[in-house]
């Protein structure tokens, strides 16, 4: 019979093993509006070639927020890149920006 540590390892590696067969990542975009948050986020976006499939954009006030669901199934770059990326390019415009696997998205708010 397996231990705890064995079964939380299994169970683990196989999370893991979902979320990599999955090339879908969520990408939240909240701040002050500003010109050209749009265009300086999708630009990463194209340049570690991922490819948006839904776009969801709003403006209440000043507040500016922005929701994406990208397929990064036909580039070379792994996810943590996209990650990275995104999220200094938040750093840099003074936004709050949030890459994540859609998987864990999705896991994360299943109730």
């Amino acid at each position: 019979m397996k231990d705890w540590q064995e079964i939380s390892k299994d169970v683990l590696a196989e999370a893991l093993k979902e979320e990599t067969d999955n090339p879908k990542i969520i990408v939240s975009v909240l701040g002050k509006d500003q010109v050209g948050i749009i265009a300086e986020i999708t630009a990463v976006i194209a340049s570690l070639g991922g490819n948006i499939i839904d776009i969801n954009q709003t403006i209440f006030r000043e507040l500016f927020s922005m929701n994406m669901v990208l397929d990064i199934s036909k580039t070379p770059e792994p996810f943590s890149k996209f990650k990275e990326e995104l999220e200094a390019k938040g750093k840099e415009l003074g936004l709050m920006v949030l890459a994540q696997r859609e998987d864990t998205f999705t896991k994360m708010h299943r109730v």
